[in-house]
Formats: structure tokens, C-alpha cells, sequence
């Protein structure tokens, strides 16, 4: 069949089937050449149309068309034949059947030995997980062992020492309730908790083999000896710290490290501490840096939280409250002097007013009159002049802290906040607005002049 057929291939020679003992490559190449199959074979019909007895140009192309579809339904036609027949043929090849065969038995044989391999691996991990339990059982068996016999241990030692305690008790019971030799029962309280087992017993043998007084020297030995010890160690670390000391070579670092002083707090700070919590309440942003800020002495944030506890709690000394309130009053405002020259008749002396421009002058200074005898009203008139010049110093005068505050003050309020100046005076300790818009333009008179001298 496959003979017969070839004669109209387009490619020769066309490949024999062979037989069962043909190899498999030669089997392969027989069917690509059968399923690629290309003929030369043509198929005149006998209803087709002849092209002499076309009437015009359009009717022979239509019979073209016409034939040529005839042609190519008999060529399909023929493909159809010849690929059924192939493929019947490749579905009964006993070569192909065997191979297939073969194929599929090689599949198998890999998922079973990969079924196989999963298997072992399981049952290996199943056995290191149980060695492993196991082994983890017997720790645990050999550790509550140890455990219960480390506590029988410890219980029985417990024992023997609350023997041997009440063994001493009971041999020092007749001298120390007599104090002999300045015994007590409380020294005797002292060995008992600070000895061990072995010096427990060592030292009741010791005073079983004695009799009367000789007990008593003999536990006033131990009492002495266990001092004795005592300050051994603690001269011994005293040492070992000064040892270190002196490798350092910086003893003050010592003597801070172990012992740490708190500077006390004033009542300038403790004042803008209790303003600080007033105008920086729970909930706002970093609030302790922010009121350590407002202080502005360098408090720490440890410093401010335990005097909130402690300094800010303590109620306030009602024996010197009067001199607080005077010291926090503020002072009267100043009377303003006229430009009007006016006179006084003091002992038949006249003493200019004072204008604005020499104030300061006349405060300090007493006009000299040639003309007085007598020095009482000159040296009234200056004491008084002098008490007011020291007053006014003194309301002049800025400690560093006020100083700080008002710098703080001066940030938290800008120049667009609303009554400034009285929210500023209000956070500086002891000063007016008055006095802060002065020491506020000296600042600022200053900072120019040391920017003018650079």
C-alpha cells in the first residue's frame, strides 16, 4: 500500500517499513516521511469545464476557478486517504506499541521509586523526631532526678544546720541570758545566722569539751574572730577601691560617682517651675524639655519631675510670708518731676527741682551752700537722697536667672501676642513692665554697640 502510493511522491526514494527487528530511529523517520507527505499527482475530472468552448474573457476565468476548485477537493481528498492510512498504521506498529509500552513502565517505575524515596525520608524524620523525644525525656528525667536530689540535699543540710543552731542555742543558753562576759542572746542570734554548718559544729564541739566561763570565752573567741573577719573584707574593698582610684588617678570622680548631691533649688526656679507646669499642662509635646527650657538654669528632665514630687509638695514657711510678699510686691510708680522749677524753704536754703536730666544727679548728689553754718538739714536731706538711690539700685539690680526668663519670655511671646508686655512681666520674677521695657532696651542699646565696635 505504502508502495503504491509512494510512486506519486515528490521526494525519492521514499523509506521502506522494515520489520520487527528494525531499529526504532528508522521507524521514526518512515512515519515523519508518511505524516509530511507531498504528492505530484493530478486529478483530471471528467465533469469539468473545457476552456475552448468559453463564449468570453470572464466565462473562461470562470471555468478556471471552477476546475481549480474541483482540483483541490480531489487533492484534499487524497491528503485525507493517505494520513488515515498513516495513522492507522502508526496505532497497529507493534514497534511503536512496545515502545509506548516501555515508556509507560518507565514512568511508573519513577513515581513509584520517588514514592518510595518520599516514604523513606518520612520515616526518617519521623524516627529523628522520636529519638529526640526521647532523648529530651530523659534529660528531663535526669534533670527532675538531680533537682529532687539537689532538694533533698539542701533540706537535709537545712536540717543539720537548724540542729546545730539549736545546739548552740542550748549550750549558750545558761551565760548568755546572765550576760557573761557582755554575752547577749542577740550575739548568740548573730553567730547562729552568720556561721555555716561546719563552724557551727566545730565551734559546739569545741565548747561541749568545756565547762562554765570557758564556754563563754569560747563563744566571745568567735564573736570576736567573725568581727575581726568583717572588717578584714571591708578593708579589703576599701583598699581594692582606692586601688582603682589611684589607676585612674582622679579621686573626685569617685567620690561623685558613689555620692551625688542635688543642687538646691532657689525660689526664683521653683517660682518658674510652678509657672512652667501652670502654662505647659499634661498632654503637650515634650513637656518636660519644654518647661526645663522655660526655666533656662539647666535643670534636667530628672531633676524637674522628682521637684514636682517633692520641692513643688512642700507647704510653704507662713513665719517669714510677710518678707515673701514684700519681696514680690511690686513698688509704687514713680512720680513723675515737673519741668517747673520749684522752691522749697529748708532752713531759709532753696533746693532746686528736679528735672528729667539731672534726677539721677540730684539723688546723688546734695547742692553745696557756702552759706549754711549748721550741718543737720545737709546730712538729713542726704541720708534720705542715698536710702532712695539704694532702693532704686536695688529695683535695677538683674540676677542671672531673671535674666533668663525674660529672654524666655521674649521667645514664647512675640511682638504680635496680645498684651506682651504683662504676660512677659508675669514670667519674670519680681519685675514690672516698666522694668522689663528698660532692661529689654538696654539689651538691645548694648547689642548694638558691640555690633558697632566689631
Amino acid at each position: 500500500m505504502f508502495v503504491e502510493n509512494g510512486r506519486w511522491s515528490v521526494n525519492q526514494p521514499i523509506p521502506s517499513l522494515g520489520d520487527d527487528k528494525t531499529s526504532i530511529q528508522e521507524v521514526d523517520d518512515f512515519y515523519d516521511f508518511w505524516y509530511t507527505f507531498k504528492s505530484w499527482r493530478e486529478f483530471p475530472q471528467s465533469d469539468e469545464f473545457d476552456l475552448e468552448q468559453a463564449d468570453s474573457r470572464d466565462h473562461r476565468r470562470w471555468m478556471e476557478r471552477q476546475n481549480a476548485k474541483l482540483s483541490e477537493k480531489a487533492r484534499k481528498e487524497e491528503y485525507t486517504r493517505i494520513r488515515t492510512l498513516v495513522d492507522n498504521a502508526y496505532k497497529r506498529d507493534p514497534r511503536i506499541l512496545r515502545r509506548k509500552e516501555e515508556a509507560k513502565a518507565e514512568k511508573k517505575r519513577k513515581k513509584e521509586s520517588k514514592y518510595l524515596a518520599k516514604k523513606l525520608e518520612e520515616e526518617e524524620a519521623a524516627r529523628i523526631a522520636e529519638e529526640e523525644r526521647q532523648r529530651k525525656a530523659e534529660e528531663d528525667k535526669k534533670a527532675a532526678e538531680a533537682a529532687s536530689a539537689q532538694k533533698k540535699v539542701k533540706e537535709k543540710e537545712k536540717k543539720l544546720l537548724r540542729k546545730e543552731r539549736t545546739r548552740l542555742r542550748n549550750l549558750s543558753g545558761p551565760f548568755s541570758s546572765k550576760h557573761v562576759l557582755d554575752i547577749s542572746e542577740d550575739d548568740v542570734e548573730k553567730i547562729c545566722m552568720s556561721f555555716d554548718i561546719n563552724q557551727l559544729r566545730s565551734l559546739c564541739e569545741k565548747m561541749e569539751g568545756k565547762e562554765g566561763l570557758e564556754r563563754a570565752e569560747a563563744l566571745r573567741d568567735a564573736i570576736s574572730c567573725k568581727e575581726d573577719s568583717k572588717k578584714d573584707v571591708v578593708d579589703e574593698k576599701s583598699t581594692q577601691q582606692n586601688g582603682t582610684v589611684k589607676a585612674n588617678g582622679n579621686l573626685s570622680s569617685l567620690a561623685g560617682y558613689t555620692e551625688k548631691k542635688e543642687k538646691p533649688w532657689t525660689k526664683e526656679e521653683i517660682e518658674l517651675l510652678r509657672k512652667g507646669i501652670q502654662k505647659f499642662p499634661k498632654g503637650t509635646s515634650r513637656r518636660w524639655e519644654v518647661v526645663s527650657e522655660y526655666i533656662g538654669t539647666g535643670r534636667s528632665v530628672e531633676e524637674i519631675m522628682k521637684a514636682t514630687k517633692t520641692v513643688l509638695l512642700q507647704k510653704p514657711d507662713t513665719a517669714k510670708a510677710f518678707d515673701t510678699f514684700l519681696e514680690k510686691r511690686k513698688p509704687a510708680a514713680q512720680s513723675i518731676a515737673s519741668p517747673l522749677t520749684t522752691r522749697e524753704e529748708l532752713e531759709g536754703v532753696s533746693i532746686p527741682a528736679t528735672t528729667p536730666e539731672n534726677s539721677t544727679a540730684s539723688k546723688t548728689q546734695i547742692p553745696t551752700a557756702t552759706s549754711i553754718p549748721t550741718a543737720t538739714p545737709t546730712t538729713a536731706t542726704n541720708n534720705i537722697s542715698s536710702e532712695e538711690s539704694q532702693e532704686v539700685s536695688e529695683s535695677e539690680v538683674w540676677s542671672a536667672v531673671q535674666e533668663r526668663a525674660l529672654v524666655q519670655a521674649l521667645k514664647t511671646f512675640p511682638k504680635e501676642a496680645s498684651q506682651r508686655w504683662e504676660r512677659v512681666a508675669a514670667a519674670v520674677p519680681g519685675k514690672t513692665v516698666n522694668q522689663c521695657k528698660k532692661k529689654f532696651a538696654m539689651m538691645k542699646e548694648n547689642f548694638r554697640n558691640k555690633k558697632t565696635a566689631v
